[in-house]
């Protein structure tokens, strides 16, 4: 009985060492290191065979690629991306992922490797941006396994430091105020379609004349102000939304055009200018202006994003239904608007409490009622009492209506 032959060939060197390599489409391919054993050899053959019928097997020289050319390939796949996210991960990986990793080759990265880096990153920076970091470090690795370059990814089951939200303020009507009259009318004004139609800052900055529809009391919002001083889109599709304005809002934005001597004949015009009338720039918006105003207004540390925050709660406090909040805000999921974006106000707060009470023991929240209003015309007798030198009234008897009434 013939002997099976295997697939592949081994060859042994003067040196005692194992040579293995095989034949694919016409050309001899070499395992890319030698062995100790004539068996290990064999073995690593099986595998190129088992890989070659599974349709997974790549040639070893086209597997030799680093972590940095992977990063560097990763970030050209998509020119689509918006600069500033593009700037982000260009300085990610710049300053945190390929000092670390950039020279190794990518199928020698293990999941340790990975969780180690992470567990530094934690130590070193906030839990957000430790996961921020990460995020980019798991998007390049399954770009390896989408391009094939990769069989799996090392970033897989990885520990995460817990990440905390972001508290957000719930700024009162009189603190609005207050700030408005720091940062002047046309600061103010950008300020309030902050806080009133919930844009970002970047959409807010991107507006244009063209974006103003007076008549009809609406905005529309599809671009937004890059850092580059570029009009790009939104961040998601969601992001592009028309929304209704108030009355006096729309008054104030056409106020800041009548000022400038814009008509709507230019709409390619921004609404919004630094002082110097260029286009707005986040940096030296935020220290030159909008820091300042909010020292001088009691509001320090408050930012922009906050009033995002704001319109999300007031929309709720007002009674909008979920799906208008989201669609305003410009939010992919109604989840991120409840959960991310939407407070509680203190005002809600006892409203539910009150409520729920009423509803679910509502003897006890009558006597409740009764004592409290029992306990108001107790202190109003006495104050009437003084003012008419002792003069009193039927306490019981006016008690007795009002509880009737009740």
């Amino acid at each position: 009985m013939s002997r099976r032959r295997h697939f592949g060939s081994v060859r042994r060197f003067s040196s005692g060492r194992y040579q293995a390599s095989y034949w694919h489409e016409g050309r001899r391919i070499v395992a890319p290191g030698t062995f100790k054993f004539k068996a290990d050899a064999l073995a690593y053959l099986g595998l190129v065979e088992t890989d070659m019928r599974r349709g997974v097997w790549r040639e070893p020289m086209a597997e030799r690629l680093t972590v940095a050319e992977l990063a560097a390939e990763w970030l050209e796949a998509n020119p689509l991306k918006r600069s500033s996210s593009l700037e982000r991960d260009q300085s990610t990986l710049r300053n945190h992922v390929l000092p670390a990793l950039g020279a190794l080759d990518v199928t020698t990265v293990t999941r340790q490797d990975v969780q180690r880096l992470v567990d530094r990153w934690a130590i070193d920076h906030a839990p957000s941006t430790a996961i921020r970091h990460y995020a980019v470090l798991r998007a390049i690795f399954s770009y390896g396994v989408d391009t094939e370059r990769l069989l799996r990814s090392p970033c897989r089951r990885i520990r995460l430091p817990r990440g905390q939200l972001v508290e957000r303020p719930v700024l009162s009507a009189d603190e609005l105020e207050r700030l408005a009259g720091e940062l002047g009318f046309d600061q103010a004004t950008m300020m309030w379609v902050g806080a009133v139609l919930g844009l970002r800052w970047a959409e807010v900055a991107g507006l244009t004349v063209d974006r103003l529809d007076v008549p009809r009391a609406r905005l529309t919002v599809d671009r937004q102000l890059a850092r580059s001083g570029r009009l790009e889109p939104p961040k998601s599709v969601a992001g592009v939304r028309s929304l209704a304005c108030p009355a006096w809002l729309v008054e104030d934005l056409a106020t800041i055009l009548r000022r400038r001597g814009i008509t709507a004949a230019l709409g390619d015009e921004l609404i919004f200018l630094s002082p110097d009338g260029s286009p707005l720039q986040y940096t030296n918006w935020r220290q030159r202006l909008w820091v300042p105003a909010c020292r001088r207004a009691g509001l320090s540390g408050l930012r922009f994003h906050d009033l995002r925050s704001l319109a999300a709660t007031a929309l709720i406090a007002v009674g909008s239904d979920v799906k208008t909040a989201q669609a305003r805000l410009g939010h992919s999921s109604a989840r991120m608007t409840l959960d991310l974006y939407a407070k509680v106000t203190v005002e809600a707060d006892r409203s539910a409490a009150e409520r729920v009470g009423k509803l679910l023991r509502p003897s006890r929240t009558q006597r409740a009622r009764q004592g409290a209003l029992s306990q108001e015309l107790t202190s109003r007798t006495d104050d009437e009492q003084e003012q008419d030198g002792g003069a009193s009234w039927n306490r019981t008897s006016d008690l007795s209506i009002i509880s009737a009434a009740l």
